[in-house]
């Protein structure tokens, strides 16, 4: 939950901020899987395909609203970082309960060094559903 935080040197409670999203209540907020991956040197073709597959089971799961996947180091063997937004925290719960979460991560061993990192966020700020939004209007 956010506190008397600033952004820009402004704080956040003084001013609208059209490009951010902030929540007021844990119930307002949108959860985040954030996984930390190594990719194996010539498997990023794997992983990608993997990803894609992964992707079409998520939507499949309720509450899910979409990944961002971002690679730095080699590009042959990269660092990724994928971030899965959720609709709640139930439906994030609910999808590692069914066994998707294990699922994914058993097809990410094929590919990727060692087990993913795994951590639960918060989502703070976004771009993306506002320009979501108004592409839809």
């Amino acid at each position: 939950m956010l506190g008397k935080d600033w952004l820009f040197g402004v704080p956040f409670w003084e001013e609208e901020h059209p490009f951010f999203f902030v929540h007021e209540t844990q119930e307002d907020s949108t959860p985040a899987h954030v996984w930390q991956l190594h990719v194996r040197a010539g498997k990023v073709q794997d992983f990608q395909a993997i990803l894609s597959s992964l992707i079409e089971l998520a939507r499949e799961q309720g509450g899910y609203r979409g990944v961002l996947a971002l690679a730095s180091g080699k590009s042959e063997s990269p660092d990724v970082t994928l971030v899965a937004l959720w609709d709640s925290l139930d439906a994030m719960r609910a999808s590692e309960n069914n066994l998707f979460l294990t699922e994914a991560i058993s097809r990410y061993l094929v590919c990727c060094e060692g087990l993913p990192h795994i951590m639960e966020q918060e989502l703070l700020a976004c771009d993306f559903i506002a320009t979501s939004a108004r592409a839809k209007a």
